[in-house]
């Protein structure tokens, strides 16, 4: 951070992180604005969405700290560059992650732009990451230091010109800590729980939720010798090495989804968490995302090269390592050390030097060997 004070609008969104961070750079003496960000409104209700009870607790902890407060309806752009994709995703079979989707499209470009054009020198979040601008004038992303929490994964498709406006004052501090700052700082949100639901949507009844955009069809469940063992309720609601909701009964081992057959609409089920259907050596991944530049200035990130990495299919998960190989300009292969778990198409493949996020891509498949 510079000392020199900024004018900085922060992203609040009526939890501890963002209220935290907003505490933290008006105690170092910048110019700071809160934004509430109202980006759903398909059946907004009190229920699932709390969207009304975050607004108050973001003007309430606005009012504490003594900074000015807006409220910016972003629902349009959600829902064309962000829940369009969500649903094409599910309808295809794949799993997606809206998190990333929404930080590159939503928090770091339509809402960025907005803080730019009013007057903003940069756009801080209540992110568990670190962004260092290093000697060579490239601005690199970091791990956050809490391990249990680093979010470098959720932003790896940000490139260097989003980089370069975006602060992250929490990516040095541990949770425990954080909440300790808000108490001592009497902000409403210290002791609010941490939101587990989609992206700006909130966290409601998944399937049902689903249901109410997507068409389903109910088919068999399957072991890869083709033994039909239970029904499934439609393939979008499943995703590989899920093991709760599947209703099979019988003795033995936990079931686990290892795979779909959409032409034959089966959902493809194994016995035990280490069966061999379930691990991957390699993947492939397409919708390539590099933050770092070629050299510093440079709006877009620069592929790095072909070698030795660690990889991350998963959020929280340990870094894998593994080789990065290309197949052409937007697309590339990892192939691991060890096989991983439940690689699942549609998530992102993050890829790490040490603590440096280099970007990832959307992972297209998976498979045992590289080809």
């Amino acid at each position: 951070m510079s000392s020199t004070p900024q004018n900085i609008i922060v992203g609040l969104s009526g939890g501890v992180d963002s209220s935290v961070t907003a505490q933290l750079l008006k105690q170092q003496g910048h110019h700071v604005r809160g934004v509430f960000m109202q980006n759903w409104e398909d059946d907004d209700n009190d229920e699932y969405c709390s969207i009304k009870q975050d607004s108050f607790d973001a003007i309430a902890v606005a009012d504490i700290v003594g900074i000015d407060i807006d409220i910016v309806n972003f629902a349009g752009q959600y829902k064309d560059k962000v829940f369009a994709y969500f649903l094409q995703e599910y309808q295809a079979g794949r799993t997606p992650n809206p998190d990333v989707l929404c930080n590159a499209e939503i928090k770091f470009k339509a809402f960025l732009d907005y803080a730019l054009e009013h007057g903003a020198q940069a756009l801080a979040t209540g992110h568990y990451a670190r962004k260092e601008v290093r000697a060579d004038g490239r601005h690199y992303l970091l791990k956050g230091l809490d391990g249990n929490k680093d979010q470098s994964y959720f932003l790896y498709r940000l490139q260097p010109y989003q980089l370069e406006r975006a602060l992250f004052p929490l990516g040095s501090l541990k949770k425990p800590e954080v909440r300790r700052i808000a108490a001592e700082a009497n902000l409403p949100t210290a002791a609010k729980k941490d939101s587990t639901g989609i992206c700006f949507i909130g966290e409601r009844p998944f399937r049902e939720f689903l249901q109410k955009y997507l068409p389903t069809a109910e088919g068999e469940m399957v072991t890869p010798e083709g033994k039909v063992v239970g029904k499934h309720i439609g393939l979008m609601f499943y995703t590989l090495g899920q093991r709760k909701g599947l209703g099979i009964g019988g003795a033995g081992e936990p079931w686990f989804v290892a795979g779909k057959d959409l032409a034959a609409n089966k959902l493809i089920v194994v016995q035990g968490h280490e069966h061999p259907l379930l691990f991957s050596g390699c993947l492939t991944m397409s919708q390539l995302s590099w933050t770092l530049p070629a050299q510093a200035g440079d709006r877009e990130g620069a592929a790095p090269p072909p070698g030795r990495y660690t990889c991350k299919t998963r959020y929280r998960m340990a870094d894998a390592p593994c080789e990065l190989r290309y197949l052409d300009n937007n697309r590339a292969e990892l192939v691991f050390d060890a096989p991983q778990w439940a690689v699942t198409p549609g998530q992102s493949a993050v890829l790490y030097d040490g603590d440096i996020c280099l970007g990832g891509g959307i992972i297209d498949s998976a498979a045992s060997e590289p080809k």
